[in-house]
């Protein structure tokens, strides 16, 4: 696992924050977490709009322009990365609240209506992730190299519907580090 650290990388070229949040993770791709992290992360900021981040962030408080969130699980490591874009002064109001929700994804259920949204955006990625000859076959030697069975895109939608809220939250607590975050600041020199 990382430590946590910060670096600034100044650009004389931008004139706003670009923020990058990341964390190792002691998991992979294989690990039986993965589909609730996944179903966790529609909810806090893996779908823009309709996402805690994005409500919490951008419609609330107004401290930033934009903001995602992703995990990446390969065969061999994964990682967790949050990308925000903001004025200087708001960088660390923003990391704050980050660091809440990611601290409440950990302590309580995501609601009902949280939760159907984001099996529902998950199932729609499989969709959309099968949806013409090209997919599949990435699709399919994606998961042969990552030792995945080749009907995985059908497990995981029976994993997705019958996905607790409380298995979210365990994932959550168990998975993500909040206090070895990686934080990278690219911008403007101050």
């Amino acid at each position: 696992m990382n430590a946590a650290s910060t670096t600034v990388v100044p650009n004389k070229s931008r004139v706003q924050d670009a923020v990058t949040l990341a964390a190792d993770l002691g998991l992979t791709r294989t690990d039986p977490a993965y589909y609730a992290l996944q179903l966790g992360n529609h909810v806090l900021g893996g779908s823009f709009y309709a996402t805690r981040l994005y409500k919490d962030l951008r419609e609330t408080n107004g401290l930033v322009y934009y903001v995602s969130s992703t995990f990446n699980l390969g065969k061999h490591r994964a990682t967790y990365t949050v990308n925000y874009g903001c004025d200087p002064p708001n960088v660390d109001g923003a990391r704050k609240i980050i660091e809440r929700d990611l601290a409440q994804m950990q302590k309580e259920p995501v609601g009902k209506d949280e939760l159907e949204q984001a099996k529902a955006i998950a199932l729609r990625d499989i969709q959309l992730s099968e949806s013409g000859t090209r997919s599949i076959a990435y699709g399919l030697l994606s998961r042969s190299l990552q030792d995945l069975p080749l009907d995985e895109p059908t497990q995981a939608a029976k994993k997705y519907i019958a996905m607790s809220a409380a298995e979210v939250e365990a994932a959550y607590a168990k998975w993500l580090p909040i206090d070895h975050l990686v934080q990278i600041v690219e911008g403007p020199q101050p």
